[in-house]
């Protein structure tokens, strides 16, 4: 009687564990998969590279700023050999984006840039990944991870606006924004 009872417990973990699995691949699997592959560029980055001032931050950028952990940029670089290779890859990163679990923010098609694509991950009114995606079809495109801790998305906003307005170091950025040359 203990061997069934045992033998049943054992099957009831069992199938708990293989329905709870994500079958669909992840952004995160995604960047590990393709992080020393021929065309892709992956960096990390961590928050205080953005040299911003707190003392002339509000509340919310500061608490915006704060929460942010890790932001990761994922490129692929398109030339005149790979481009069949970059579609592949593009509609991969926009199926993974496609899930339920990713909340569209915006969409955009710039002149400059190409389609710009805004996701969230998390449960409302806090975040805890934003991604864009940055597709141009002369260039390639850019995976943008904003990794942190109940983010929230006015909050983030604001932070988007004082950076703007901030004194930044572009030359930090050199490494990513020579990889599209």
């Amino acid at each position: 009687m203990i061997r069934i009872a045992k033998t049943f417990a054992f099957a009831i973990v069992l199938s708990s564990l293989l329905l709870s699995c994500d079958t669909q691949p992840s952004l995160q699997s995604y960047y590990v998969d393709n992080q020393e592959s021929p065309n892709f560029l992956t960096v990390e980055i961590p928050p205080s590279i953005l040299s911003l001032d707190e003392t002339s931050l509000t509340d919310s950028q500061k608490k915006a700023y704060n929460s942010i952990k890790r932001l990761s940029f994922l490129g692929y670089k398109l030339d005149e050999k790979n481009k069949a290779n970059y579609t592949a890859e593009l509609a991969n990163v926009k199926q993974i984006l496609s899930n339920e679990k990713y909340e569209d923010l915006i969409e955009v098609n710039s002149p400059d840039f190409g389609k710009i694509t805004g996701k969230s991950l998390g449960n409302g009114d806090t975040v805890d990944e934003f991604v864009l995606l940055v597709s141009n079809k002369d260039t390639g495109f850019g995976v943008i991870r904003v990794l942190g801790d109940d983010m929230s998305p006015t909050d983030l906003a604001s932070l988007v606006n004082a950076m703007q307005n901030a004194n930044f170091d572009s030359s930090k950025f050199e490494s990513i924004m020579n990889f599209y040359k």
